[in-house]
């Protein structure tokens, strides 16, 4: 899970770069130009964690992003909760527990943390060894298409069938899958699907994607409530404002 951070640094960027056949390369082409060029961006999302097939955890909400490298996950159900990307650290918040986790956005280990590069420069060949066209991992939406990114130092040949497992042979790939579904029409990004050994997958679907909508760098800065107590991530400490 924690290699997943490795998309941080670069989640929708030099494309083209890493892109091993024309139709990967026209893909990658077309969704680092949808997304290059906004300062701010806005989505509704549905995030599923599953186990070995099962179902555990499903949230929905929207998610705001700001150029550069900051976001807000506002989440409507089934509870309300934001998680919150400044820039420098990573805030978790939950109304109802009375607290919120703070972690350098560098060192958090969330899942949400990497899709801060939304907001960000666009440079995935700075993280994947090839970005290819993934005839095992089907679309969710008819249509689209689905990228497949074996992350840089799973294997020291990108090429090798060993990088590109399929849904049910994961013991024979790389320890991550990361997977993204584009829409070829329009080059927005659908789908954020990553998968691990040990059966555990994390999904992001995206709809209603608005560009460049009204939102202030305000947005992106927690302001701790009243009695609300910090729990420091790195530290595990605890402190009231």
């Amino acid at each position: 899970m924690r290699r997943f951070l490795a998309l941080a640094s670069a989640l929708l960027a030099s494309l083209t770069a890493a892109a091993s056949s024309p139709e990967a390369k026209s893909l990658a082409a077309k969704l680092e130009a949808r997304y290059r060029g906004n300062h701010t961006l806005a989505a509704t999302f549905l995030e599923r964690y599953s186990e070995n097939g099962r179902l555990v955890r499903s949230e929905a909400g929207v998610a705001y992003f700001r150029r550069p490298g900051k976001m807000r996950w506002e989440y409507e159900s089934p509870e309300k909760n934001t998680f919150l990307v400044d820039g420098k650290n990573a805030w978790f918040y939950v109304p109802a527990d009375h607290t919120v986790t703070r972690a350098p956005a560098k060192q958090s280990t969330d899942w949400r943390t990497p899709l801060a590069l939304l907001a960000g420069e666009m440079k995935l060949s700075r993280v994947c060894a090839s970005v290819e066209l993934s005839s095992d991992e089907k679309p969710a939406s008819p249509g689209n298409s689905v990228l497949y990114c074996p992350l840089r130092g799973e294997d020291s040949n990108p090429h090798s069938s060993s990088t590109v497992p399929s849904a049910n042979n994961q013991a024979t790939g790389p320890e991550q899958s990361v997977f993204l579904e584009v829409s070829p029409a329009t080059g927005e990004l659908a789908r954020v699907l990553v998968r691990e050994k040990g059966g555990v997958e994390v999904e992001f679907k995206f709809t209603a994607w608005r560009f460049d909508p009204p939102l202030a760098d305000s947005f992106f800065r927690f302001d701790v409530p009243r009695g609300v107590a910090i729990v420091n991530a790195e530290s595990a400490a605890q402190s009231t404002p």
